[in-house]
């Protein structure tokens, strides 16, 4: 069993260049050290799982558990932004799940159709007759905001607030607001506390009022519980569209044959999101895992307390499970490609993100048919962090 492979420092993996353009590396890992332990950017170390069969059984791996405290010896302080299913294990994992599903239904987010379809129209309207447009800051950010702040009640004068802080708590110390992350979280946390107490007294229709009243079998959410939930709502409502939309757009762009078959055909709209998450995905990495005792997987022994990350931009590229992974191809047939996860812990905001994207980017082309990339690709910023993957601009020429 191989136990202590070269330990790679997170500063010769995670260069810029490996930011830019990850996948031969990663192509390099799964044909030689499919099971990588390398320090991460955030200063811990840990395996990346890079393979996408070592990754199914990961996610399906009950000694592979989300909550570090449960680790007997190691103690560890539970932030309120990770008490939710995301960052627990069963049986607290269902019964927290149960709870958010019953109000953050796939109903509630098929009735969203028509109101993110009247937004996306809003936002495009504002930019037309422009020839030069941001894709991310003027279309691409604001539209998953509004979503997500009309569905969870949040007021419009606040919505910027609420981008600041989903911006700042996702790219972490690595991001441009890392001086004042802290301060983000307490100005949240204050926020949410209030807003909290105010729909305690009068609730309305809106999610953050259904999940305070939310009971199962006679449970309902904690004080902590609610904070966490909440903002596992906003990223997974907000952030992971962001690059997705921003993601989509530059596959396109880079495969013009691409572009012009979806002109031609929108109806093949929902394909093309699942072959641009499968091909460049809004999410880079897993949240992390810990094994919660000494294992031997898939030919890797796992120590007890050690983290376990699956690169999903790497296993959404495996050969052994995609014909052509390289190549971006629209019309390819349903792909179980692993953007969202798999297992319990699957992105519950999966339908709401596929759902923009598809009207995002259907409309963007019914607006914008000519449009082309400003800049360089080389020149483009990806964003910073560890969990997702997406540039923090695109200029797009959009001449009519």
């Amino acid at each position: 069993m191989s136990s202590n492979p070269h330990e790679s420092k997170g500063s010769s993996l995670f260069t810029k260049e490996f930011t830019t353009n990850p996948f031969p590396t990663y192509a390099g890992l799964r044909e030689t050290n499919p099971m990588y332990r390398c320090v991460f950017p955030d200063g811990q170390s840990g395996w990346m799982v890079t393979r996408y069969e070592d990754a199914v059984k990961a996610f399906k791996e009950a000694r592979l558990i989300k909550d570090r405290s449960m680790i007997a010896g190691i103690s560890e302080h539970q932030s309120v932004f990770t008490q939710n299913m995301l960052f627990s294990d069963p049986p607290d994992h269902k019964r927290l799940r149960g709870l958010v599903q019953k109000s953050f239904t796939p109903r509630l987010v098929e009735e969203m159709r028509g109101r993110i379809q009247e937004i996306t129209d809003e936002l495009l309207k504002e930019l037309k007759g422009r020839e030069h447009i941001h894709l991310i800051d003027e279309f691409a950010f604001p539209l998953p905001i509004i979503v997500i702040c009309e569905i969870l009640g949040v007021p419009a004068e606040d919505r910027d607030k609420f981008r600041l802080w989903s911006t700042s708590l996702i790219e972490g110390r690595n991001g441009e607001y890392a001086n004042d992350m802290q301060q983000h979280m307490k100005d949240f946390i204050h926020y949410l506390k209030f807003m909290f107490e105010k729909l305690r007294d009068t609730p309305g229709s809106d999610l953050i009022s259904q999940l305070i009243v939310s009971e199962e079998d006679g449970d309902t959410l904690t004080e902590g519980e609610l904070y966490g939930v909440v903002t596992l709502l906003i990223i997974a409502g907000h952030e992971t569209t962001v690059n997705l939309i921003g993601n989509t757009v530059l596959a396109l762009l880079e495969h013009p044959e691409q572009l012009e078959l979806l002109r031609n055909q929108p109806e093949l709209i929902h394909s093309a999101i699942e072959e641009s998450l499968r091909y460049n995905g809004p999410v880079e990495f897993s949240t992390s895992r810990w094994a919660r005792e000494d294992f031997d997987f898939r030919g890797t022994r796992f120590k007890k307390g050690e983290m376990i990350i699956v690169a999903l931009s790497s296993t959404n590229r495996d050969s052994m499970e995609f014909d052509h992974p390289n190549e971006f191809d629209i019309t390819k047939e349903k792909s179980p490609h692993l953007a969202f996860g798999k297992g319990i812990h699957m992105c519950l905001g999966a339908p709401l993100a596929r759902l923009e994207g598809e009207i995002a980017i259907r409309s963007l082309l019914k607006h914008f048919p000519l449009m082309k990339l400003d800049v360089d690709r080389n020149d483009l910023e990806w964003r910073p962090g560890m969990i997702v993957r997406g540039v923090k601009e695109i200029p797009l020429s959009v001449r009519e």
